[in-house]
């Protein structure tokens, strides 16, 4: 009897891409919907990354590459270390280029993972990161990251969560969904956790560019942090560049040797001219500014939201604007609602697409995702369809 392979029953399919299935069914059925599901960047890949791609490519660089990325761009990478993270990571031994974020992170854990290992992992927080786990046969364990705390998980919870089989913890700050990241006070403490335990420490920084408080800590940063720690990244958010699907990991160089196998064994390299433009993107002083108009740009749409809330007086709503990344994580849980009924609801009565929030984990049940990563009409008319729905659905409940 032909049978599959059974890890994959453990892991459910992607809420977010489910919802915007959905969504273009709507769409097509002539339905029109607001999109404030997706975490992809409303604004175009600067055109001169674009440019340079396209010269290499007419000038014959469209066949294999070293499958650790090109000198070039694992220099640049090592030059964004420096410039915006105070790091030093040698280009040739603790730099590998990969096929964006996702593969940056599946490349870390393939490296160091063996069945079996437990992963500490908070709750609530990207899907992937449970499910690569789960995929490469570890042990999730998942530590509450609650509303309570603004989403960072109490540190006695992660020495309750600790078992004799703990091998690594990952971390995504600033995060998704909830765009907070703990203090650098908090990041030592729990490295003085790590280093007591030989534990490995899987930081996702994707969204690390994009902060409106003070600068994130990245969890390399902290005094002899780097020999255990593994940084996972990406060109996706920062310069508009998720379609382009290239990232990087930096890690000590053992890490990384085993980390090229997982790669030349499941991309054998990233595209060359996407290379090339990587390193231009990373290292333009133009396309520096382009970035961070950006990010200028989603705060002004996260003071947006702010001042709507305030307007209607729902501030309760809003949990705690995000200090990082580009998403609100919306709290629902007076309305007594399941996340997934929620976002069914305000996507049928309303009109607008958002996220369930238990598909970040049980500590996400009640809320819903919104993406400020949309334009500023979109935001502001789909923020305040939200508000009107829930309190219609207020007065309902007041009315009997």
């Amino acid at each position: 009897m032909l049978t599959l392979n059974h890890q994959l029953d453990l892991i459910r399919q992607s809420a977010t891409v489910g919802m915007n299935d959905r969504v273009l069914e709507l769409k097509a059925s002539g339905r029109q919907i607001i999109s404030l599901q997706v975490g992809d960047p409303d604004f175009a890949t600067p055109q001169s990354v674009m440019d340079v791609a396209l010269n290499v490519m007419k000038d014959g660089l469209t066949h294999y590459s070293p499958s650790r990325g090109f000198p070039d761009l694992r220099r640049a990478v090592a030059t964004k270390l420096t410039r915006d993270e105070g790091l030093a990571y040698d280009p040739q031994s603790e730099i590998l280029i990969t096929h964006g974020g996702i593969h940056a992170y599946y490349t870390a854990m393939q490296s160091i993972l063996n069945p079996g290992d437990d992963v500490l992992i908070p709750d609530p927080t990207w899907a992937t990161h449970a499910n690569m786990a789960i995929m490469l046969r570890g042990n999730v364990i998942r530590v509450p990251a609650p509303a309570e705390n603004d989403f960072i998980p109490f540190f006695e919870s992660w020495e309750k969560a600790l078992t004799p089989k703990t091998k690594v913890i990952v971390l995504n700050y600033p995060s998704n969904p909830t765009g907070a990241y703990p203090t650098r006070e908090y990041l030592e403490k729990l490295q003085d956790f790590a280093a007591a335990n030989d534990l490995w420490i899987v930081s996702d920084e994707v969204y690390g560019s994009l902060y409106y408080a003070e600068k994130p800590t990245s969890a390399a940063a902290i005094d002899g942090a780097r020999p255990r720690t593994l940084i996972v990244n990406s060109l996706s958010k920062t310069y508009a560049m998720t379609g382009w699907r290239v990232g990087y990991l930096a890690a000590p160089p053992q890490v990384i040797e085993n980390a090229l196998k997982a790669g030349q064994n499941s991309i054998t390299c990233v595209a060359p001219f996407i290379q090339k433009a990587a390193a231009f993107a990373l290292t333009d002083a133009a396309v520096q500014r382009v970035a961070a108009q950006m990010r200028t740009v989603y705060a002004r749409r996260r003071e947006l939201v702010s001042r709507i809330a305030r307007e209607f007086e729902s501030d309760k709503v809003l949990a705690a604007p995000p200090m990082g990344a580009f998403y609100f994580f919306l709290d629902f849980r007076p309305l007594k609602m399941t996340s997934s009924e929620i976002c069914e609801r305000i996507l049928e009565e309303a009109g607008v697409a958002l996220v369930p929030g238990s598909a970040f984990g049980a500590q996400g049940e009640g809320f819903a995702r919104m993406t400020i990563a949309a334009s500023d009409e979109n935001v502001e008319i789909g923020f305040r369809k939200i508000l009107e729905w829930a309190e219609h659905l207020k007065r309902s409940f007041e009315n009997g």
